[in-house]
This record gives structure tokens, sequence and C-alpha cells, in this order.
């Protein structure tokens, strides 16, 4: 979880209101001193992760939801080769969902056997 905006802009003008280094901010503060570093730097969190997904095949698993339509993810995700986690993250990344059908088949075996 990412530190407030306005904690870390508190922590930035204490350092330069009292002259402090940025180890003692960090320990005054009490966190890391890579994190105050940082901060100087860049006092805005990163909101976005700019890395692409890299174990998952796209073209692989747009073939695979073509062929297997109504597969489950565990079944996906042990084709592929990756976790039932990974295949939901990319299946998110494509826009695919899952929807359940709204109403029942009309043809039941067992209820036309009973009716009998």
């Amino acid at each position: 979880m990412t530190y407030s905006v306005d904690f870390r802009q508190k922590v930035l003008k204490v350092r330069d209101a009292e002259g402090l280094s940025m180890a003692q901010v960090a320990k005054r503060f009490d966190i890391g001193l890579a994190t105050v570093m940082r901060w100087t730097k860049k006092p805005d969190p990163q909101t976005t992760r700019n890395k692409p997904a890299t174990k998952i095949n796209r073209e692989a698993l747009e073939q695979d939801i073509a062929t297997y339509p109504d597969a489950y993810m565990y079944e996906r995700a042990q084709r592929l080769g990756v976790s039932k986690t990974g295949i939901w993250h990319a299946m998110k990344r494509l826009n695919v969902t899952y929807k359940k059908k709204p109403q029942a088949p009309s043809f039941h075996p067992r209820r036309t056997a009973v009716l009998s």
C-alpha cells in the first residue's frame, strides 16, 4: 500500500524546514531511506505499471478461447502452463467475461420422465 500524497508532502516539508538529512527524516517518520530519496525525485505515487504480460502468449490464449469457449480457467491454465490467476488477469486484459445464461434450458430429461 502506498503512502498518501499528504504524508509525502509533510515529510518533504519537514525535511526542508528543519534542514534534516534524508537519513534523519527516514528515522523520524519510521520509513525507509530509499523511500525518502525516491520522494525527493518524484513525490506523486505511481498509478500505473508499465510492464506487459510476459508469460501468457496472447495469441495462444485467444486461440484457446475460440477452441474451448466453455472451458474453466483452471483447464486453460493447465493447457497454457500458467496459473489460474494469471489466466484471469489475461482474460481481463482481453475483456473476455463469462456470463451464465439467464434461463435454464427448456428441455430437461428428468423433468419429462417424472411427468410421464
